[in-house]
């Protein structure tokens, strides 16, 4: 079968369960050091936006896929006059994926998408060849994580995930004086104590948009009526739990992402996760505890308000405290601080955006992994649904990082993944065993 028809056939669906395998990146020509990197957008809405404001001239966009064709002229337009240095005229659009997959000539996607459809599409493009930079939290379920480890080392792929404090460079100054030891054993960790999503949906309900594709929009979850409330943008799909796990401001996967993102980073346990979580007060937004096996505890103590390291946390060792936020560092005792970088002055937002797209583009080229790739970006998105679940179930969660499941616990198992309405299913290929 041809890759158009294979497309053709799987539409927005579960392509790859055919089992059908395309031509690696790794296999292909690399970009050649003088080349820009081709990409296309997929969810071109606001987040994707502020990456092209910040975007390096390295990467060349020809091409844009949503289910709203709305979305797409739009950021066409505003393209051509924000960042005309990263086009060259009008967009190639495409309302289905899978069609610019198959057309198009790329390096990369990157994949701005809703959470809930965010994994599978970025499983599609790296069947069909291409490296990835997904827009964080990279998952919606733990299974989904599982999934996209084994696909980027099935297919060889090129992944970076946007929690990109690991590009910013007194941030990883700060995170080696925890991880080499300057703070002595740590002991404790403190984080804001970031919000969950709600569960239900909105109640609000509208004919759908005749630019729109809604059924590829509620993608794996149910099919419901349209709401103008999750759709366009604006992030408040983000408040409900079949789509996100909190992605408002101060929300667990929101900004609880990039704070959990950078303790691991600072701990050295990008390839693991607390062993024991359980929630210290009653409800959703409940504090949380959370153990790793080395014994070092998170606690999510912190107000949501300009007081709490927001998008860092508070490390707490035998030889003293830092204060850890995004571009900001303070140390207790202050000589901890001597030969820091200095922190970014001009544009920090865009500074990091730019150097964390860039080395996605340097990966590109040179197949080396990039400073977030799917093990990382798995744990760290996995730690905002343990909080989650261990919430909604109201007591302790124990972890089996071997097993990759749940200690003697049905019902914590059952939300280790959701139903998926047919058509957008996970691949069979790529299942565990």
């Amino acid at each position: 079968m041809r890759r158009r028809e294979f497309l053709r056939v799987a539409g927005l669906s579960s392509a790859v369960g055919l089992g059908v395998h395309f031509m690696p990146q790794w296999a292909r020509s690399a970009v050649s050091v003088g080349d820009r990197v081709r990409i296309g957008i997929i969810g071109p809405g606001g987040r994707a936006r502020g990456l092209m404001l910040d975007a390096p001239e390295s990467i060349l966009v020809v091409a844009l896929a949503d289910c709203d064709t709305r979305q797409l002229d739009s950021f066409d337009t505003w393209i051509q006059d924000a960042r005309p240095d990263l086009v060259e005229g009008p967009l190639r659009k495409y309302q289905d994926y899978a069609e610019l997959l198959d057309k198009e000539k790329l390096d990369g996607v990157i994949v701005a998408t809703t959470t809930h459809a965010r994994a599978l599409i970025c499983i599609h493009a790296m069947q069909a060849g291409l490296d990835v930079y997904a827009e964080k939290p990279l998952t919606l379920t733990i299974e989904e994580g599982q999934y996209l480890i084994r696909a980027e080392k099935k297919y060889r792929s090129i992944l970076q995930v946007g929690t990109q404090q690991r590009s910013i460079p007194i941030n990883n100054f700060a995170s080696d004086l925890v991880l080499n030891g300057k703070l002595g054993k740590i002991q404790t960790v403190h984080c804001t104590n970031f919000l969950s999503s709600e569960f239900g949906r909105p109640s609000t309900e509208a004919p759908v948009p005749k630019e729109m594709n809604w059924d590829a929009w509620c993608h794996q979850t149910e099919l419901v009526p349209f709401s103008p409330d999750l759709h366009p943008g604006l992030g408040l799909w983000g408040r409900w739990r079949p789509y996100d796990g909190g992605g408002l401001v101060y929300g667990v996967t929101g900004w609880g992402t990039h704070a959990f993102d950078q303790v691991q980073r600072a701990l050295g346990t990008d390839d693991v996760v607390p062993v024991e979580v359980w929630p210290t007060g009653e409800g959703m937004d409940s504090p949380v505890t959370m153990r790793y096996a080395n014994g070092i505890t998170i606690e999510t103590i912190l107000p949501r308000d300009d007081s709490s390291p927001g998008l860092g946390a508070v490390f707490h060792g035998e030889n003293g405290n830092i204060y850890l936020n995004r571009n900001q560092l303070v140390c207790d005792p202050p000589e901890l601080r001597e030969g820091a970088p200095i922190p970014d002055t001009d544009d920090a937002w865009a500074s990091v955006s730019k150097r964390h797209i860039q080395n996605w583009c340097d990966s590109i080229r040179t197949r080396k992994p990039t400073r977030t790739g799917a093990v990382i970006g798995h744990h760290s998105t996995m730690i905002c649904i343990l909080m989650n679940i261990c919430r909604e179930l109201g007591r302790k969660i124990t972890w089996d990082p071997e097993k990759e499941q749940f200690v003697d616990d049905p019902e914590a198992n059952a939300q280790i993944s959701r139903p998926r309405r047919k058509g957008y299913e996970l691949p069979a290929e790529l299942a565990k065993g």
